[in-house]
């Protein structure tokens, strides 16, 4: 199925407008981590408190009692795109801590047809070789109480890397602040990502660039311009609240709620030109802090349909985890029943608590 993947369309990166703020600049940034999170339809913002809050929201590393690690695979598009990530976290003292983590998004081994035909016409499949397109995410994070009892914030330093084979990369920085109150056994939590937006610069290879432009035989008009090399990404709040419930038999209940805001117009279900709002929640159900049963429903959109009309899709989730003597494993299947535009995919993810090999 990768020999489908046109390099045109890999080539479409968000790079075609200089100076332009675009919708989805970075998107492999906003996917989200940890298969408990996906689970709960990532309403994660109020309750994050383990070495995930690095990209959940910062302010959560604090409830870390020593240092943790962990990872996280998954498959997009039928395996063909790899979505990876790792973390880790630890406590400074009572009153601060900090976290590192990398996200990687990548599609390897495609097929680079630039020069399939040469200079006399004929196809030459040993002229085919093979590249890779990847996104990396690498974030540091602080996090800090508040001298006001209940408050503690967090803050992140984001470094963007974007990888086209030969043909262009990338450089990106950005920050993220987070901030999180519990009083009464509820958890309320605002997260602010990009929040002096994320600036990325890209370096094209213009050897490469016209190679792809003498390839277009059957549209030579198309992709003449050389792409422009900037971009903004616009910043987007979160803000959340959760609470726990204990039941008899060692039993319990969290339930999670996410409005999730972007300040420009979508097709999220609250839309407006000012903001625009998806909402998501989660729940998670557990015995003995030792197995847990997960649900959420998120990403509400209106979809538009062949005859002109709007559905509203949005996309349910499920997810299982074990935890044990500090080793978490938790799986999550994404989008079940196919109920919205976006694919389903399997996620894993392992979490430890690394005090145990002490």
């Amino acid at each position: 199925m990768k020999k489908l993947v046109s390099l045109l369309f890999i080539l479409g990166f968000s790079v075609s407008q200089a100076q332009t703020i675009r919708k989805y600049s970075n998107e492999f940034m906003n996917i989200g981590v940890d298969a408990r999170a996906f689970g709960m339809a990532n309403a994660m913002v109020a309750h994050t408190a383990d070495v995930n809050s690095g990209y959940w929201n910062p302010a959560g590393l604090l409830k870390i009692e020593d240092s943790q690690g962990a990872l996280m695979h998954a498959s997009y598009f039928a395996n063909i795109a790899k979505y990876d990530y790792a973390g880790f976290a630890k406590k400074i003292d009572d009153r601060s801590a900090w976290g590192a983590s990398i996200i990687r998004f990548g599609v390897d081994d495609i097929l680079n047809t630039t020069e399939l035909i040469d200079s006399n016409g004929n196809i030459d499949y040993n002229r085919i070789s093979l590249f890779s397109t990847a996104d990396y995410g690498f974030t540091f994070s602080y996090a800090r109480k508040l001298p006001i009892q209940g408050f503690q914030y967090g803050v992140n330093a984001k470094v963007i890397r974007r990888i086209i084979g030969d043909f262009a990369n990338s450089w990106g920085f950005g920050f993220d602040v987070g901030l999180q109150f519990e009083r009464d056994n509820w958890q309320f939590g605002l997260m602010v990502r990009d929040i002096t937006t994320t600036y990325n610069i890209w370096n094209i290879d213009e050897e490469e660039f016209q190679k792809i432009k003498d390839a277009q035989t059957q549209n030579p008009l198309q992709n003449q311009d050389l792409p422009e090399t900037s971009e903004i990404t616009l910043p987007k709040a979160q803000l959340g609240m959760a609470k726990k419930f204990e039941f008899h038999n060692e039993m319990s209940l969290l339930a999670s709620a996410n409005l999730n805001m972007q300040f420009q117009q979508t097709n999220d279900l609250i839309s407006s030109s000012f903001v625009s709002i998806d909402p998501a929640i989660g729940f998670e159900g557990g015995y003995n802090d030792l197995a847990f049963l997960r649900v959420g429903f998120g990403n509400f959109q209106k979809i538009q349909q062949l005859d002109g009309s709007n559905k509203t899709g949005f996309q349910p989730n499920f997810g299982v985890g074990f935890q044990y003597r500090g080793i978490s494993v938790d799986y999550a299947l994404t989008d079940l029943g196919n109920q919205s535009a976006a694919l389903y995919s399997n996620v894993f993810s392992l979490k430890v608590d690394l005090s145990i090999f002490r």
